[in-house]
């Protein structure tokens, strides 16, 4: 107890000689306050985010790893074109030379959903071609200037069997002949494409979509698609009664099916396939060369009458039975070559050469007009109105474009340009001259691309020189072709603004 007692004590006194430094707070020594701190520096405000290439669309995750996602893309493309008219053209109602005008060419938007790595399904939607003259509704070339209906381009359901095929089905681009028949109409070279490389365009298609079923995938170095599609019910006013002698038009009781497929050998990089658009320049991001072919077969798609029948049967007869069916069967082949020249400066070249050999039956011609100004012609052929000239028809195509991009300082880091031209050889056997030989159509293009966010975000200037074949008869001697008398070249300007996301 007495051991107890002194321990205590002790621990009282240690406690008291540490006072200040455990029980008390010594208080603030006397004199002026210290200064009040300086306040912190604001902090910095963050750098603009520095501008990155654009990538494949628009994503959101729908899982964390990314497997499962939507993806959207879109394009729009506004022109502003300047005409020379095709002789005799008439818009609405007065005679009309020239004109300037300003068009809808195309807006597109594509919804992309990878399921997981073995399902996708994707739609297009969009308009083309309206002007204050057409493409309106009721929703084709000869509507009036408003209202263009929104329809759907595309909707397809795709499943990945193993690494070397994928099938799908719907309304899809998997198209056969050449690679400009599945072109991307977002990232082409020239300011647009000839639309010789859509020859049932309208016609037994819907604006160069299928409906069908297909199989597309990559074995090797060759890539490829195959398909087989119903035949849409085709556009032509046409009946035995109104058929030219010895021409060809589509078959209004074509219900048989179209044989399509591609097939293309690369030697360099291989390009993606997930989607079926084949791009139309890399801007030296890639070493591209490629040869392609396809074919396409439609059998009993196009019709005719002999001289030998007349325009209408006996009563109570079937007026078809005047006529000869032809099978559509149609042949391309293409060389592709992209790659930059000069990693330093960035420069490239693009190089695109395709042949095709259409067999639509005897002098199948069709002339085509986009974003036509014309309305009509005060006397000849009313197909051959505003800026027509014959695209499509049963001979041979020849058709090649390059361009070249040129150095990246040459108007400061963003701004690239980039040249081209481009021509268009078409052989016809519906178009004659006075001497009974074929008449050629040849049709020139020049143009610069001002880049200004690579495809994303560009001005096209083109300048063209189109053949104006509105001075043609028909005479029986020719059976059934057409005699050209004269062609005039008519120039045309284009200035093609284009925003891509």
């Amino acid at each position: 107890m007495k051991n107890r007692r002194y321990a205590l004590a002790f621990s009282s006194l240690l406690l008291v000689g540490a006072g200040p430094a455990f029980g008390q707070v010594a208080p603030a020594a006397p004199g002026t306050p210290p200064p009040p701190a300086a306040p912190a520096p604001p902090p910095a405000a963050p750098a603009p985010a520095k501008s990155v290439p654009y990538g494949a669309g628009m994503k959101v995750n729908l899982s964390p790893d990314g497997s499962k996602y939507l993806r959207f893309i879109g394009w729009t493309q506004l022109w502003s074109q300047y005409t020379r008219n095709n002789s005799n053209t008439v818009r609405n109602g007065a005679p009309t030379d020239d004109q300037l005008t300003f068009n809808l060419r195309r807006v597109r938007l594509i919804t992309l959903a990878q399921l997981n790595p073995r399902f996708m399904m994707y739609t297009d939607i969009g308009i083309e071609n309206e002007n204050s003259v057409s493409g309106g509704a009721p929703g084709d070339a000869s509507g009036p200037g408003k209202r263009t209906q929104v329809y759907v381009h595309e909707a397809v359901a795709e499943y990945r069997v193993n690494k070397y095929l994928n099938v799908g089905g719907g309304l899809n681009y998997q198209a056969g002949i050449s690679r400009m028949t599945a072109a991307s109409t977002a990232n082409m070279l020239a300011y647009d494409t000839p639309i010789v490389n859509f020859p049932t365009l309208d016609q037994t298609d819907q604006f160069g979509f299928f409906l069908g079923v297909y199989g597309k995938g990559r074995i090797g170095n060759v890539d490829y698609r195959l398909a087989v599609d119903d035949a849409f019910v085709n556009n032509t006013a046409s009946t035995p009664a109104t058929l030219r002698t010895n021409a060809a038009q589509f078959y209004p009781r074509n219900s048989n099916k179209i044989y399509q497929g591609y097939f293309s050998y690369s030697f360099l990089e291989k390009e993606a396939n997930l989607l079926p658009f084949t791009t139309g320049s890399y801007l030296g991001t890639k070493r591209v060369f490629n040869i392609g072919t396809g074919f396409h077969y439609n059998a009993k798609g196009t019709y005719s009458r002999d001289a030998a029948y007349p325009t209408a049967p006996p009563a109570g007869f079937d007026p078809y039975t005047t006529v000869t069916t032809h099978d559509i069967k149609l042949y391309g082949a293409d060389v592709f070559y992209d790659a930059p020249i000069d990693t330093a400066s960035s420069t490239a070249v693009t190089v695109l050469a395709a042949y095709y050999n259409y067999n639509f039956g005897p002098n199948y011609v069709r002339n085509v007009g986009v974003l036509n100004p014309g309305t009509a012609v005060s006397s000849g052929d009313n197909s051959l109105r505003g800026n027509a000239y014959p695209v499509i028809g049963t001979g041979h195509t020849y058709y090649v474009q390059t361009g070249l991009l040129l150095p990246k300082q040459l108007l400061g880091p963003k701004a690239r340009l980039q040249p081209y031209v481009a021509y268009l050889h078409n052989s016809l056997e519906g178009l004659l001259d006075a001497s009974g030989d074929r008449k050629s159509v040849n049709v020139y293009d020049a143009g610069l691309n001002l880049l200004l966010d690579g495809h994303n975000a560009k001005f096209t200037l083109n300048y063209r020189a189109r053949p104006d074949f509105s001075d043609q008869v028909f005479l029986p001697a020719n059976n059934g072709a057409a005699t050209v008398n004269s062609v005039r070249y008519r120039p045309e300007i284009t200035l093609q603004t284009q925003l891509y996301l």
